[in-house]
């Protein structure tokens, strides 16, 4: 389990420590299901690239339940080939840029991927459920982008909600994706918190060689976290979280806690960061 790191304990680690603390690397590994549990929120960060076989959910043994989601919601996203996820006997397909969302007590859920040349590549993030939802899928194109930013500011970018209280329905995961236009490289700018959950990014379409400087803690004391393509940062509730890339990129950003309103976030004006 990755601990959750305090305002105090944040503000004297080291590079490397903060890396160990809020940075997630090693998804996506061939034929393996990767599963990573934060403390904050018990949040599980994970992937699934099934490519010579199919490959079953496990539960991992700091979850103390007989089944992954017993008592959990899981949002994923496919980022490689066209791919299947099979839920409790029920066949779900999912292109590139897919999203899934698969309600609380599903006991059986099975990757598979259509070539095992190009398999699928499911991001997974899950959060705690209180309640039962429909297992929904939903695609990049029928959830229109809401455009934000400007070339002027290097931060033209399209923002796609999936699972949120206006899309597919959820206890407390919201889920969704942004792509950053050719020759734009800021997101979130200016950054804000939002103490009442916690949020975790995950870039990629990071051209080899390219990196994305992500920009963390207090507002009145920023870190930056270097993060290469398809690995993940964590946000906990104190913490800014924006980034600056050198090149385009994009990014799945989840969040769970006790509220799901998207605009619920204090702001912190550039003017009075440090």
């Amino acid at each position: 389990m990755i601990p959750s790191i305090d305002q105090q304990h944040y503000a004297r680690q080291t590079t490397d420590e903060l890396r160990r603390s809020f940075l997630v690397t090693g998804l996506f590994q061939p034929d393996q299901v990767v599963l990573n549990h934060w403390e904050s929120d018990r949040t599980v960060i994970g992937s699934a690239v099934p490519g010579t076989k199919n490959l079953p959910l496990p539960c991992p043994k700091d979850l103390a339940a007989p089944f992954f989601n017993e008592r959990r919601e899981l949002g994923l996203i496919n980022l490689g080939g066209t791919g299947t996820v099979e839920v409790d006997g029920t066949s779900h397909r999912l292109e590139t840029h897919d999203c899934l969302y698969v309600g609380r007590g599903k006991r059986d859920v099975v990757f598979a991927s259509h070539d095992a040349t190009r398999p699928a590549q499911y991001y997974l993030l899950s959060y705690p459920a209180h309640t039962t939802y429909p297992t929904v899928v939903t695609s990049l194109a029928a959830t229109p982008g809401v455009t934000l930013g400007s070339a002027a500011t290097a931060n033209a970018r399209s923002l796609h909600k999936f699972i949120h209280p206006g899309g597919i329905r959820s206890c407390q995961l919201v889920m969704g994706m942004t792509v950053l236009q050719p020759g734009s490289v800021w997101n979130t700018m200016p950054p804000h918190t939002h103490l009442r959950r916690t949020e975790v990014y995950l870039y990629f379409n990071l051209p080899e060689g390219q990196a994305v400087f992500h920009f963390a803690g207090r507002p009145d004391e920023t870190r930056n976290l270097l993060v290469h393509d398809r690995q993940a940062v964590l946000s906990p509730p104190w913490s800014v979280h924006s980034g600056v890339g050198t090149s385009n990129y994009s990014f799945i950003w989840g969040m769970g806690g006790e509220n799901q309103e998207f605009a619920d976030m204090d702001a912190a004006p550039i003017a009075t960061l440090r």
